[in-house]
């Protein structure tokens, strides 16, 4: 396992981190001890979750329960120093968390609370904002994404009051840096330049969706990530399962991600399975496990890539970790650009 420097932080993070959303509805307590023992043992040593967590679905009575996971692994354990945590703070509109209130600077502080008691420790080291208070294009929003109703000024403000928060929060010693997640190139533009001008914290990082499916930042995210040294820490790099091809043909195992949610969040489309038989395809013909070719994928992409990663099982897991060891030849890489021009945006 390699390490690379997130960003600006300071922080050396391995170069795969352990994603966790499922532990407390398809994983059990014990199950998520064990990924995380299975995933700190391979030298992972970044491990992401959120207020809202698990998923499938998001349910009021266990919200926070994988925080609450992590947590009573953590008090096992002799050492927190060695491992980067990152949490989040739910966004706004979920009926399940606050009753659907926007994120605020006095809430930033009272959630962090919050995960830091679940979480069982003193620090976050990176806290992230699960998603904008005025929306973006991400879970599938794009095809109906209007900006206009935005209200600019209302928008700056509260960045500014969110940042000021950081800051107590960063002076108190409870986080360390502040993060972001499902943003647009404006609004991690906004956030920096506030940042500069009134010396508040610096945004670390941003967690946005990424595949060889979901390619939305190549270009405009791309270009701020490389310019801003702001690494993109990817989620759902296997396209919440369908890069595994265990969704292939159009079916559902039994216990599967798309047991509880059918449409796997709106990634069922008639053009998804053309475009994942040819990725499975490229695999296939290199001699190649699909899920690793996913995922050695991110690590040729010409700007700073963290794939978080999750898993339902602890085979899964293995063969998510083993990832590492796969390098892509330049064949390989020129089929997937041309799979990726066949089928550029099959969700």
């Amino acid at each position: 396992m390699k390490f690379v420097q997130l960003g600006r932080t300071g922080l050396s993070v391995s170069e795969i981190c352990l994603g966790s959303m499922t532990w407390g509805s398809q994983n059990t307590e014990a199950e998520g001890h064990a990924q995380l023992d299975m995933a700190v043992a391979a030298g992972v040593n970044f491990i992401d979750t959120a207020e809202m967590y698990p998923t499938n679905p998001v349910r009021t009575e266990t919200v926070g329960g994988t925080e609450k996971i992590i947590g009573t692994w953590l008090a096992k354990r002799a050492k927190r120093d060695d491992l980067v945590i990152a949490t989040k703070i739910t966004g706004a509109g979920n009926p399940h968390i606050r009753d659907g209130a926007p994120i605020t600077g006095a809430n930033l502080q009272s959630c962090c609370e919050d995960s830091l008691r679940r979480l069982q420790t003193d620090v976050i080291d990176i806290y992230q904002l699960h998603w904008p208070n005025r929306g973006s294009y991400h879970f599938r929003k794009m095809w109906g994404y209007d900006a206009s109703g935005q209200d600019r000024a209302e928008t700056l403000a509260h960045m500014h009051e969110v940042l000021e928060a950081a800051a107590r929060l960063i002076e108190a010693g409870k986080i360390r840096h502040l993060a972001l997640s499902n943003e647009t190139a404006w609004g991690v533009a906004q956030w920096l330049r506030l940042a500069e001008e009134h010396g508040l914290p610096r945004v670390a990082s941003v967690q946005n969706e990424y595949s060889l499916l979901c390619r939305l930042w190549d270009t405009d995210m791309a270009e701020l990530s490389m310019n801003e040294e702001i690494p993109l820490l990817s989620y759902s790099p296997l396209a919440a399962g369908l890069l595994t091809g265990k969704y292939a043909g159009d079916v559902t195992p039994e216990g599967s991600r798309r047991a509880q949610s059918p449409d796997l969040g709106g990634r069922i489309t008639p053009y998804v399975f053309e475009a994942v038989s040819a990725y499975l395809g490229i695999a296939q013909h290199h001699g190649l496990d699909p899920v690793q070719m996913a995922l050695a994928w991110q690590r040729t992409r010409p700007f700073p890539v963290i794939p978080i990663v999750g898993a339902t099982s602890a085979k899964q897991l293995r063969n998510v970790l083993g990832a590492v060891e796969v390098s892509l030849p330049p064949e390989v890489l020129a089929e997937i650009d041309a799979a990726h021009r066949a089928h550029p945006l099959p969700f």
